[in-house]
C-alpha cells in the first residue's frame, strides 16, 4: 500500500472512530493523542530534531488546551478546578521542555498525563455515559 493510500485509510479510521465515540472515548483519544505527541517529542529531542520537537510539543499543547476547554467547571466542581490547574502545569512543563530540550521535564509532565489517563480509564462503565 502506498503512503498516500495508507494515510487516507488512517484518516478514515480516525474519522469513523471519532464519529462513533462517546464523550468518554473522545477524551480518552485526546489524552492518548497528547501522550503520543509527548513520546514522539522525547525522541525528537534525543535525535536533536529541534523543529520536529517544537511541532510535536505544540500539538500536545493544543490537545491539552482542548482537554481544559472540555471541562464542565459548574458541574465538575473541585475536580474540574484541579484538572484545570493540572493541565496548566502540564502546559507550562511542555513549554519549558521545548525551550530547554529538557527530557526530564517532558517525562515529568508525560507521567502526570499518564496518571490522568489511568484515572479516566478507571471510571466505571455505567458512569461513562452520564450527561
Amino acid at each position: 500500500m502506498n503512503q498516500t493510500a495508507l494515510q487516507q485509510y488512517r484518516a478514515i479510521g480516525v474519522q469513523s472512530g471519532v464519529t462513533d465515540a462517546s464523550s468518554h472515548q473522545l477524551i480518552s483519544m485526546w489524552i492518548s493523542g497528547a501522550a503520543d505527541r509527548m513520546a514522539a517529542a522525547r525522541g525528537a529531542i534525543e535525535r536533536g530534531e529541534t523543529a520536529r520537537k517544537g511541532e510535536l510539543i505544540g500539538k500536545a499543547i493544543s490537545i491539552i488546551d482542548g482537554l481544559r476547554a472540555s471541562l464542565d467547571r459548574e458541574r465538575g466542581g473541585d475536580i474540574a478546578a484541579n484538572l484545570a490547574a493540572l493541565y496548566d502545569y502540564i502546559e507550562q512543563g511542555l513549554v519549558e521542555a521545548n525551550l530547554r530540550s529538557d527530557v526530564a521535564r517532558l517525562d515529568e509532565v508525560a507521567s502526570l498525563l499518564g496518571e490522568v489517563r489511568e484515572a479516566w480509564n478507571s471510571i466505571p462503565a455505567e458512569l461513562r455515559q452520564a450527561p
